[in-house]
């Protein structure tokens, strides 16, 4: 039986977005009990859509959000049995899309989360669209703490722009961690792997959801992701280090420009893929660098005013 689920997102400025995600949920074959925005701070009327929709809106000042804090705080508004995130530009692929994620979710008791797949958006760039599908792979599977031999750092992988947590699981293992500059979903899925349960992957459930980062892009994300790394040193030495990951990340990707025959993106290979392997090495050595180097560099840059 399918247990009450509260669709949980957090907004900020949407209004482009939000009405076709609105639209999807409301075609859903799994109705959610509730779905509860925390919205921050818009100045384009996402609030107004939001509760035209019929979502409970929570106003969250732009100096208190933070990606683990405000998602704990939506959890606790939670009623549902399960809550499932969505972020505001992740569209849901078809109507089954939760029902599916769902079914994932409860197949297993020691099963504490699961996640759909990512795909790409109309017009997104061929490495975006490459980032998409070396994530979020066409095959389904269950991982748990034990896979890290096999998947390294990759076994902690999940992404809260779709997932579906048990709820009274997740609050019991200290929900997502206030302070991160971002990785919160990763962080709370390696507790629970480090604490016995697993995560299951469903690629059959689907959201569209893709960026076109521009190379500065691409530079801040990977810097953030090197300073998560270095604050939070206990995934890389529980789960494994990220070198593995980016390397095939790396080949595969140059591989999939030459299958393509487009042999004039090359050059943007080489420029993207070394303005990401700098940003991660500035990111993991964040605290040799003056704070407004690190605030100039990052994605994030309120969560260096902290």
């Amino acid at each position: 039986m399918m247990k009450r689920v509260s669709v949980l997102i957090p907004v900020r400025d949407g209004a482009k977005d939000l009405p076709a995600l609105f639209t999807a949920l409301a075609a859903q074959t799994l109705q959610p009990f509730e779905v509860i925005v925390a919205d921050t701070a818009s100045k384009d009327g996402s609030r107004e859509i939001c509760r035209q929709y019929g979502a409970r809106v929570i106003s969250v000042d732009r100096d208190e959000f933070d990606h683990g804090g405000t998602r704990t705080m939506l959890v606790r508004e939670a009623v549902g049995d399960v809550v499932l995130f969505l972020t505001q530009d992740a569209i849901p692929a078809n109507e089954q899309a939760l029902k599916l994620l769902l079914t994932a979710l409860n197949a297993e008791e020691s099963i504490a989360c699961a996640y759909g797949r990512q795909l790409p958006k109309e017009g997104a760039s061929l490495q975006s669209a490459f980032l998409r599908s070396f994530n979020y792979p066409e095959v389904s599977e269950v991982r748990s703490y034990d896979d890290r031999r096999r998947q390294g750092l990759k076994t902690a992988f999940l992404s809260n722009s779709f997932s579906a947590w048990k709820r009274e699981l997740l609050l019991a293992n200290g929900c997502f961690r206030n302070g991160l500059i971002f990785g919160e979903d990763t962080c709370a899925l390696g507790r629970l792997l480090l604490a016995g349960w697993k995560v299951a992957y469903c690629a059959e459930a689907g959201v569209y959801h893709s960026h076109n980062y521009s190379i500065a892009g691409e530079f801040r994300r990977s810097f953030d992701i090197g300073v998560l790394h270095e604050r939070e040193r206990w995934l890389l030495g529980s789960f494994g280090g990220a070198t593995r990951i980016g390397g095939n990340y790396v080949r595969l990707s140059l591989k999939n420009i030459a299958a393509r025959q487009k042999y004039w993106l090359v050059p943007d290979w080489f420029l993207r893929n070394g303005m990401k392997f700098l940003g991660y090495k500035c990111g993991s050595n964040w605290y040799r660098l003056p704070l407004f180097l690190c605030r100039s560099m990052s994605m994030n840059r309120r969560w260096w005013q902290r």
